[in-house]
């Protein structure tokens, strides 16, 4: 007895997204971190064995790109989200230890917390990304820190000048790094899996580079609550805005994380990372396309399963 043999005539029947293959999901979850064959030959995922080596290896990681980089005397644009987030004190330590200056670098953060027509919160709202990434990261770096005219943030006004200065960027030379998390939803930023019943075709649903007031899963919105907002649903945003593959999948290089462990043995990210693993490519499943990019996802050991009621 279980999810799928239950489903029908419960109140889940129609909850999840229309073009999930749940069974192909939960055959997923048993495959560890075996590599598949549509992976990039430089896709690796990173075994660490808890949230503070994580953080280390995954700041250590964006911090060297930007180091090399500069030492390459090109610029750097990176795609940045809030969460996770240790990883920006350690790419802070590591960048001031090096004395590397961020001038060369462009961020441009995934997405915000929006109302239906866009609207985000102010920039000082501590719940606003921009505020988190400001205290997070731009101002712990000091002298060294990137410019405050080379930050972006997805407001209404600004997420949609994102393609055409990235593509300025590229012209110049510079290289697209995507930093990201998985979501419950296997989002990437919030570019939800039901948007996909939006496109007549995978071209289409590759070519929308952002979307405004975007409508979140009711997933989305517990997983926020738990993870960000100490439980509490109601204070967390329904709509944002976001990225999308457009400008996810220009990515010359990425360095992604899953450090979605709760406790007690518990988490609430396995089945989302081995669902980005193994799935293969599919616009309802946006994460899927991570391991086709070159780059690394960092992962907590015990989110590769095995994925099983904890009898202890």
């Amino acid at each position: 007895m279980d999810f799928l043999s239950t489903v029908k005539g419960s109140l889940l029947e129609g909850f999840y997204p229309a073009g999930w293959d749940l069974a192909k999901m939960d055959a997923c979850c048993e495959k560890g971190v075996e590599r598949e064959a549509f992976w990039h030959p430089d896709f690796h995922p990173v075994a660490c064995e808890n949230v503070a080596e994580f953080d280390v290896m995954m700041g250590h990681e964006i911090a060297l790109a930007i180091k090399e980089a500069r030492d390459r005397r090109e610029k750097l644009a990176m795609i940045i989200p809030v969460g996770p987030m240790g990883m920006y004190r350690w790419a802070v330590y590591f960048l001031k230890e090096w004395q590397v200056k961020c001038d060369h670098v462009t961020t441009f953060n995934m997405d915000e917390w929006a109302d239906a027509e866009g609207n985000t919160l102010a920039a000082d709202d501590p719940a606003s990304f921009e505020c988190t990434m400001r205290e997070a990261f731009f101002e712990p770096l000091g002298e060294l820190t990137v410019p405050e005219a080379q930050r972006n943030f997805a407001t209404r006004e600004n997420l949609p000048t994102y393609p055409e200065k990235i593509a300025a960027l590229k012209a110049e030379g510079a290289k697209l790094t995507l930093i990201f998390g998985i979501g419950r939803m296997c989002h990437i930023a919030f570019w939800e899996p039901h948007f996909a019943g939006e496109y007549a075709s995978e071209a289409q649903w590759k070519a929308a580079p952002y979307r405004i007031g975007a409508k979140l899963h009711p997933l989305t919105i517990e997983q926020n609550a738990i993870t960000s907002f100490k439980s509490r649903t109601t204070l967390v945003p329904c709509c944002a805005n976001t990225v999308g593959p457009a400008l996810l999948l220009q990515a010359d290089r990425i360095i992604g994380g899953a450090d979605g462990a709760l406790g007690r043995g518990m988490g609430w990210q396995g089945m989302s990372f081995l669902t980005t693993l193994h799935y293969g490519p599919d616009p309802w499943v946006t994460s899927s396309y991570m391991p086709t990019l070159p780059g690394k996802l960092f992962y907590l050991k015990e989110l590769a399963g095995p994925l099983v009621p904890d009898v202890n």
